[in-house]
């Protein structure tokens, strides 16, 4: 499971890079309205506005990332992990956006932390070849049912 680890932290921080981005480019769109405008005009120039478009294209990234995490280890052990993208997010938008990281945020990041130790000290299994097999049997069998 530790050898996926650097797979798992990067999808953690592309995620948390990509909510980032995205903040970023809607403070350089400004307030966003649709009042007098096509809709779909708009969502187009807001998707293709610079830093949307690079957090967009960096989420792609990160789900790849998780794709290949996913297809390594157990789903109950990779997903948590993704909560550390909060952790990071808190973390930049202190940094980056000048946010407000207060006691009971911090009190909040460190649960989080805490909580995915512990689901990382229960991991135990790495999908190989044998687990697809008994999941390909498993789903004929259900089929033939």
């Amino acid at each position: 499971m530790a050898k996926f680890l650097p797979f798992i932290l990067f999808t953690v921080f592309t995620n948390a890079a990509a909510q980032v981005m995205l903040k970023y480019g809607m403070i350089q769109l400004g307030p966003l309205s649709f009042a007098g405008v096509n809709p779909i005009v708009k969502i187009l120039q807001i998707v293709f506005s610079p830093w949307v478009f690079l957090g967009l294209l960096t989420f792609v990234i990160s789900m790849a990332s998780h794709l290949f995490v996913l297809s390594k280890v157990e789903l109950s052990y990779a997903y948590p992990f993704l909560s550390l993208a909060y952790v990071a997010v808190a973390v930049f938008a202190y940094f980056i956006f000048r946010e407000d990281l207060n006691a009971m945020r911090v009190g909040g990041i460190a649960l989080i932390c805490l909580g995915t130790v512990f689901i990382a000290q229960g991991g135990s299994k790495i999908h190989g070849e044998d687990d697809v097999a008994a999941l390909s049997t498993d789903s004929a069998q259900e089929v033939s049912r």
